[in-house]
């Protein structure tokens, strides 16, 4: 994945906001940018690039831009972008419509319309996501309808798609190259399951990214369920209002069948655990436990089987402690 650091730090002070109101221009749009704070302005910025899809997690002090026809008519990337706050306000004003949002509460514009946006006060620090308008399929029409609206980031199809950007935003280095392209087909169909969920046109959203967005709703629920011993497919299934034949369906891609890619999340998270030094005192069957091995022989034949050397030989490697 392409990545590139904006920060005002590393210019003149004297030339920081004219800077930032260049780098706000090629992340997004160009805009008319004033700040109080102009002659001793701060902010930084990462372009996350994915395909034609663009993240950006930044942080910045207090400004106004406004979008106006003019500008529309010198450049116009033709882009839904979407904000999530994870500290400060913005002041979104577009199509007759202002909202103020704060933390955790999602909203987009769309670049081909005026808007107005103000961060009022206190440094802002959040995560934009740029998705070219081509790329949703959704009447433009309907989804003009939800320009400004907060969309809630902590429930629904909504909180995966802010959870992902929050992973992206925290752990960016995990991520290959070649994770890219699927990446960029995620997110653009989370927040197109996003709007959908809002315009209540679930029948609008083509059924591929149905499918997406359901496996990745399940992907979630077992992730979060991993410590219980009794999560099983028909448990999976049950929870989703799905037939376990259903269930198996969506991970026929996975390269994993259901209860495979159970346990291999599972094993995962105990071989992090276990390579964590300030875990080391946790006996390795609680750390089984934890993540839902009832038997330890049964944990660690496949432990063993999955990276080579049973766990507590795994732990000694991994903390350079030796044999």
């Amino acid at each position: 994945m392409i990545e590139t650091v904006f920060r005002t730090d590393d210019v003149a002070a004297a030339d920081r906001f004219d800077y930032w109101r260049d780098c706000m221009a090629k992340l997004m749009c160009p805009t008319d940018m004033t700040s109080a704070h102009d002659s001793e302005f701060k902010a930084e910025s990462r372009l996350i690039q994915l395909g034609a899809v663009s993240v950006w997690p930044g942080q910045m002090q207090p400004l106004r831009w406004r979008r106006t026809p003019r500008l529309i008519r010198q450049s116009d990337p033709e882009l839904y972008h979407l904000s999530l706050p994870f500290q400060g306000a913005v002041a979104i004003a577009q199509d007759d419509r202002t909202a103020v949002h704060r933390a955790d509460q999602m909203y987009f514009i769309d670049t081909s319309l005026p808007f107005d946006c103000d961060v009022p006060d206190g440094p802002l620090r959040g995560v934009g996501l740029e998705i070219p308008k081509a790329l949703v399929p959704l009447p433009e029409g309907d989804v003009a309808r939800l320009l400004t609206r907060r969309l809630s980031a902590r429930d629904g199809v909504g909180s995966l798609l802010a959870g992902l950007l929050g992973r992206l935003v925290d752990d960016a280095a995990s991520f290959t190259d070649a994770d890219g392209p699927r990446l960029e087909t995620v997110l653009v169909d989370l927040f197109t399951a996003t709007l959908a969920h809002h315009l209540d046109a679930q029948d609008a959203v083509p059924a591929e990214s149905h499918r997406r967005a359901l496996t990745l709703r399940v992907q979630a629920f077992i992730r979060a369920q991993l410590s219980d011993p009794e999560l099983t497919p028909g448990m999976v299934a049950a929870a989703h209002h799905i037939s376990t034949s259903h269930l198996h369906g969506l991970f026929r891609d996975q390269d994993l069948t259901v209860s495979g890619w159970i346990r291999h999340q599972r094993l995962e998270h105990a071989r992090r655990d276990l390579s964590d030094p300030a875990q080391y005192a946790v006996p390795v069957h609680r750390i089984a436990a934890r993540w839902g091995f009832t038997h330890h022989a049964v944990f660690s034949r496949a432990f063993c089987a999955a990276y080579g050397v049973p766990p507590r030989d795994y732990r000694q490697q991994s903390l350079g402690l030796g044999a």
